[in-house]
């Protein structure tokens, strides 16, 4: 199990517990079975599952958030650098540019995010 892997349904219910944390895991189990047609053990097994990989802990019956939702995403974008670009983000932009090429306005943004990060390194 890789911590920074979900699988389709494990994602949808990491969104849905983002959205909605705290909250109480029956009515969680409740708003999954509306939502996914799920049982309620089925609701506990996933819910196990993300508290393994600490991105949610049941504390005395409420789920809460141990990684928030930016955390993960930005901890799966480090994973996917480093197993598939040697953890090279000049490399991955020259990979994805080469098929799709950016806008005006997206390297604008880049450029702005790396004025930032020089801007925050000589503080």
């Amino acid at each position: 199990m890789e911590k920074y892997k979900l699988g389709e349904m494990e994602e949808k219910f990491a969104d849905l517990i983002w959205e909605l944390a705290p909250i109480a895991s029956g009515e969680l189990a409740k708003r999954c079975e509306a939502e996914f047609g799920w049982k309620r053990t089925t609701t506990y097994t996933m819910l196990k599952r993300l508290c393994l990989r600490d991105l949610f802990a049941n504390e005395n019956g409420t789920v809460v958030v141990r990684t928030a939702k930016e955390d993960f995403q930005a901890a799966q974008g480090e994973q996917f650098l480093e197993e598939h670009f040697d953890g090279s983000l000049p490399l991955f932009l020259t990979a994805f540019s080469r098929r799709k090429k950016l806008s005006g306005s997206e390297v604008e943004e880049l450029r702005k995010l790396i004025d930032a990060y020089e801007e925050g390194e000589n503080d």
